[in-house]
C-alpha cells in the first residue's frame, strides 16, 4: 500500500517512476575511525580505499563515498543533511542490523512507522542514518490537515513514531545468522532526508524543477516528503534546524551531495532541460551533472540503467 497523495499535487510532467535514490557522497574528519564504523557497526563492505577517499556498500555499487578533510566539524543551525536511510530487504535482515548494533551497544532508536520499521543513529561523526525495511501489511501513512499521521491496517490511528516492537523483529533471527556478516547485497538507498531553509521553496525545486511527485506538505512539523512512481518517499525536507538557516561552512563534515539515479537516457535529458530552462547552473562531472538546491545541497544527476 502506498502512501496517500493528493491529485492536486502532481505537475505537467513528472520524473521518472524507476527513478531512485543513488549513493551519498560525505565530508569526514576522521577516514580511519569512519571505516570501521561502518564497516563493523554497520556491515558495509568496504569497496575500495584511495588516498583520502573510500567507498562502501553492499557488494555492488557504492553506496556512501566518504572523503576526508582533517580539522572538519559538525555545525548546528545550517543545511545539509538529516539523515540518509538505507532500505533493507526485509525484516530478517534489519533483525541482524539492529541486533548488531545492540550487541555492540551503539545508541539507536528503533521506531514503528507503521509503513516501515526502523532505527535512527548518527555515525561517529554525527551525521545522521536511518535503517529500515517496508511494512505495508501493517498499514500506511499520510498528509491530512497539515499534519503528518499513519494509519494501521485495521484503520486506527497512529502517530507513526511509536516504539518498535523488539521481540517482534528479532524474532525473524535464525541460529545460524552472524551479527557481524556484511549487509545482503539487496541494500540500497531508499531515501535521502535534508534540512533546507524553507520548505516551500524546496519543494519548487525538487516537485517545480526536478520533477518529483509531491507526497505531502505538513506544515505542523515543518516538512514535506517528495518521491518517483508513487513510493512514500525519497526525498524528505525539513526546516529543523530554522527557517532560513545557511549552508554549512567549508570545513564542516556531512554532506558533500547524493545522487537521483534516472533509468535512461531520455529521463535524464528531461530533467536536464528543465534545469537549464530554470536558469539554474550545474556542471558536468566524471559522477553526473552536479547542481544545488536553494539550500545549497549538492545534487547530482545521473544515468543508471
Amino acid at each position: 500500500m502506498n502512501a496517500l497523495s493528493n491529485s492536486e499535487t502532481k505537475t505537467e510532467f513528472s520524473i521518472h517512476p524507476d527513478t531512485k535514490m543513488g549513493q551519498i557522497s560525505l565530508t569526514v574528519a576522521n577516514l580511519d575511525n569512519q571505516i570501521e564504523f561502518y564497516t563493523k557497526a554497520m556491515g558495509f563492505k568496504l569497496h575500495w580505499r584511495e588516498d583520502n577517499k573510500a567507498g562502501l556498500g553492499s557488494g555492488g555499487m557504492d553506496l556512501l563515498l566518504l572523503t576526508e578533510q582533517p580539522n572538519s566539524k559538525k555545525y548546528r543551525g545550517v543545511t545539509g543533511l538529516y539523515h540518509v536511510a538505507y532500505v533493507f530487504p526485509n525484516r530478517h535482515e534489519l533483525a541482524i542490523a539492529v541486533a548488531r548494533l545492540f550487541a555492540i551497544k551503539y545508541p539507536n532508536s528503533p521506531t514503528d512507522h507503521i509503513l516501515t520499521k526502523t532505527t535512527y543513529l548518527d555515525d561517529l561523526e554525527g551525521n545522521g542514518i536511518e535503517l529500515y525495511c517496508e511494512s505495508p501489511e501493517d498499514g500506511t501513512w499520510r498528509f491530512a490537515n497539515g499534519k503528518y499521521e499513519s494509519i494501521r491496517a485495521d484503520g486506527s490511528w497512529s502517530d507513526g513514531r511509536e516504539a518498535l516492537d523488539l521481540d517482534e523483529l528479532f524474532s525473524h533471527l535464525t541460529d545460524e545468522d552472524k551479527l557481524d556478516q556484511p549487509v545482503p547485497p539487496e541494500l540500497r538507498i531508499g531515501h535521502v532526508h535534508l534540512h533546507v531553509r524553507d520548505v516551500d521553496e524546496a519543494v519548487d525545486f525538487y516537485h517545480g524543477v526536478i520533477g518529483f511527485d509531491l507526497m505531502g506538505v505538513a506544515k505542523a512539523y515543518q516538512m514535506g516528503f517528495v518521491s518517483a512512481g508513487g513510493y512514500h518517499h525519497h526525498l524528505g525536507l525539513n526546516t529543523w534546524q530554522g527557517n532560513g538557516a545557511p549552508p554549512p561552512p567549508p570545513d564542516a563534515v556531512g554532506l558533500r551531495h547524493f545522487s537521483v539515479d534516472l533509468p535512461n537516457q531520455s529521463a535524464l535529458d528531461d530533467v536536464i532541460a528543465r534545469v537549464e530552462e530554470a536558469g539554474i547552473p550545474y556542471n558536468k562531472t566524471e559522477d553526473g551533472f552536479l547542481l544545488h538546491d536553494p539550500s545549497q545541497n549538492g545534487v547530482i544527476l545521473r544515468l543508471v540503467k
